[in-house]
């Protein structure tokens, strides 16, 4: 699996591809760890999407490919799409990976959280930031702000925000209103804030994947396609 995005996200959907999926194995092949103690690499730093994963793509895979071969029956490529174009950025991904002579005759998905993993969160908000303790008492005017601040529709998540042309993603981010949204003035200054690292690899845990596939369009391809290749 290539993923884009930190550490902490991409071990969070792991594990809810592994929990949802237990007839795949599912390997991870980045964001890449750096070294203890060794220097920074640029390539294999943390947080690639977009055009910086697809030449991680190209650097890794025929790697993996060439050091085991034949173990890979799928590629898959997940990426946050950050109000891009879903058809494009897969041709882009699928393009990329045509150029590696060993993946010819391997199997490729690309799916992709519209605009953020956050997404998946806020469609199952009933089971995920209202259940978890950090937020309990307050979830329903995170709810609120979200909804009437920042016109987030809790029942298409994945519409949220538009595409800025000049920065090459969303207007809005979707995680950093969550984290707004747990800081709001009514709130004591002393409780816990919403954290991407922390609480989205947590609260995937806590989703229904059957209520955000009647929420999420992209993330039902996604878990359709995983659902019928992990069953063959």
């Amino acid at each position: 699996m290539f993923a884009g995005g930190g550490e902490s996200e991409v071990r969070g959907l792991n594990n809810f591809l592994e929990k949802n999926f237990p007839g795949c194995q599912f390997e991870r092949k980045t964001p890449v760890r750096n070294k203890p103690g060794g220097k920074p690499n640029k390539v294999h730093s943390y947080g690639k999407t977009g055009k910086s994963l697809i030449e991680q793509i190209k650097i890794e895979l025929p790697i993996a490919l060439k050091h085991e071969p034949n173990k890979c029956d799928l590629i898959l490529v997940f990426d946050d799409l950050d109000c891009r174009n879903p058809i494009q950025e897969k041709e882009k991904f699928l393009a990329a990976i045509s150029t590696i002579p060993a993946s010819i005759n391997i199997k490729k998905f690309v799916g992709f959280a519209a605009p953020e993993l956050e997404a998946w969160i806020i469609a199952d908000w009933g089971n995920s930031v209202a259940r978890h303790p950090d937020f309990r008492g307050r979830h329903q005017a995170m709810c609120y702000w979200l909804s009437t601040v920042k016109n987030l529709p809790f029942n298409h998540p994945e519409s949220f925000s538009e595409y800025d042309k000049e920065k090459d993603c969303c207007q809005d981010k979707l995680s950093q209103a969550l984290v707004d949204s747990s800081v709001i003035p009514e709130f004591n200054n002393n409780l816990e804030t919403f954290s991407k690292g922390l609480h989205t690899p947590a609260l995937l845990a806590y989703i229904n994947p059957d209520v955000v596939k009647n929420k999420c369009q992209l993330f039902r391809e996604l878990y359709n396609y995983l659902h019928d290749f992990c069953r063959s």
